[in-house]
């Protein structure tokens, strides 16, 4: 029973930490391409609040980052670049909760 365990999570998080090919559409807004790319895995807080960002992460830069290059657990999504990019990141700043 251990195994499958191991294999259903080597399953989940393997499919978690993959880069994922998504290419928004050039006039897509930062809310278009959140709902589209995002919301898989970050369900919205409530309805005015898209996410909960730590201090650190609070800042355009660091949101670029974390989704162009992922994680362990979030997959890159190195196809949203230039103005989409901006766009997705202002989109999450403006409508997400900071943690200091």
């Amino acid at each position: 029973m251990k195994k499958v365990y191991c294999v259903v999570a080597l399953l989940i998080l393997s499919g978690c930490g993959t880069s994922r090919d998504y290419t928004p559409p050039v006039d897509a807004s930062g809310e278009q391409i959140f709902s589209t790319a995002c919301t898989e895995c970050h369900k919205p807080v409530s309805a005015n609040v898209a996410m909960v960002l730590s201090g650190s992460n609070a800042n355009k830069d660091a949101i670029v980052k974390k989704f162009q290059t992922g994680s362990i657990r979030m997959p890159a999504f190195k196809n949203i670049q230039g103005e989409s990019a901006n766009r997705l990141a202002e989109y999450i700043l403006a409508n997400s909760q900071v943690n200091k």
